[in-house]
């Protein structure tokens, strides 16, 4: 005579073992382990009862990394560690992290890529910006474009960009190094009393500023030399050959002075309003982490004021790099060109580029400040760095 069985459904229990009263089956999950020669699915014969009467799952290490359990589920063997390391990983997504222990060295590659990133994107605009400083092929940003287009295709909006990344790459590494380094040295303690009466964000960029236009002037010189004499230089090194043979070293750093004057109000202003505007941003959300975007706003924000305010320099120096080109004028120092702008174009000359400077400048200022973060983020000084 037949019986009919009733077979009951599994139930999660809390102490971590899938379970039936009536059919005395008992898993535990910490104890299962994988059968040679049954693959993932051993035969009966092979899942051995255990002292507890149970039997073994098999491939329970695979179960445990690649299936999600359900709520109150615990598995046994698994310590609080591990779980809250998965939970983490959940929750966090991929993360790349490079370990560099030397904190001068992340801040340097840092730098470099924000860059070489910043500048190519906005090579077109630096095109177009250093042609209408010096009205070689136009008089407005539209003009400029069509004629260059025109004669040299979308190759000439990048003509000297390979040069000025080469550039600005170790501009910007040295310029954001000084400025991390002595706004760090500069700025108090929790508790103390500030050391400067004026904001340590100021002097460190005036320092970073002077410091990287020391070092890297001469190639930003010969960079605006090959994007105006095209036809005269036939790349980077013969540039450097001609301009020496023709002045000398002296001729290398020819407009450093209104270089120097113009970058020491622009760096500081720049980075001023860069750490007040962290600051203030800080203080306004009551967070301590600033995203990528946010960055981006912020540093473009603060490369328009002090792009802004320091264009006129800018204006003359770029008119003294170009000396004696097509027969233009040389002027004998900067207030010497800034008078000489003035008298024959009148106070638009001196903001003559004012609009492709600034989309050039803006965009430029943001995606380098939040590449610089960003790397910084990267380079970590231990793999368990956040």
């Amino acid at each position: 005579m037949g019986k009919s069985v009733k077979m009951q459904s599994l139930e999660f229990k809390n102490e971590g073992f899938l379970s039936n009263s009536r059919l005395g089956l008992q898993w535990n999950l910490q104890d299962c382990n994988f059968y040679p020669g049954g693959g993932l699915f051993a035969s009966v014969s092979q899942m051995g009862n255990n002292e507890n009467g149970g039997f073994k799952l098999p491939c329970a290490d695979l179960l445990v990394k690649y299936v999600s359990l359900p709520e109150g589920f615990k598995i046994l063997g698994m310590t609080e560690e591990e779980k809250g390391l998965v939970n983490k990983k959940k929750k966090s997504g991929l993360r790349l992290k490079i370990k560099i222990s030397n904190p001068s060295l992340r801040r340097l590659i840092s730098g470099g890529v924000a860059g070489a990133i910043s500048r190519t994107a906005v090579a077109p605009l630096e095109t177009i910006r250093t042609h209408l400083m010096v009205g070689s092929s136009g008089h407005s940003s539209t003009e400029v474009f069509h004629n260059i287009m025109k004669t040299e295709g979308w190759k000439g909006l990048f003509r000297g960009n390979f040069v000025n990344v080469i550039r600005v790459a170790p501009s910007k590494a040295i310029e954001l190094f000084v400025y991390d380094t002595v706004n760090k040295n500069l700025s108090p303690k929790p508790g103390e009393q500030p050391r400067l009466p004026v904001p340590p964000s100021l002097v460190a960029g005036a320092c970073a500023g002077v410091s990287s236009t020391l070092v890297t002037y001469p190639l930003e010189l010969v960079k605006t030399r090959l994007t105006i004499q095209r036809d005269v230089y036939n790349g980077l090194l013969d540039a450097f050959v001609k301009i020496l043979q023709e002045g000398g070293v002296g001729e290398l750093y020819r407009g450093l002075t209104p270089s120097l004057i113009g970058v020491i109000p622009y760096a500081a202003a720049n980075y001023c309003a860069y750490d007040t505007l962290r600051k203030v941003y800080r203080k306004i959300f009551k967070q301590e982490r600033i995203g990528n975007i946010e960055t981006l706003l912020i540093g473009s924000a603060a490369g328009a004021i002090s792009s802004t305010a320091t264009f006129p320099l800018e204006v003359a120096r770029k008119h003294m790099q170009v000396g004696a080109v097509s027969g233009r004028q040389v002027y004998n120092n900067v207030l010497h060109a800034l008078a000489s702008i003035l008298e024959q174009e009148g106070i638009q000359g001196l903001y003559k580029g004012l609009g492709p400077s600034c989309l050039k400048l803006v965009p430029a200022a943001g995606i380098s400040f939040m590449c610089y973060e960003a790397c910084k983020r990267i380079l970590v000084e231990k793999e368990e760095d956040a």
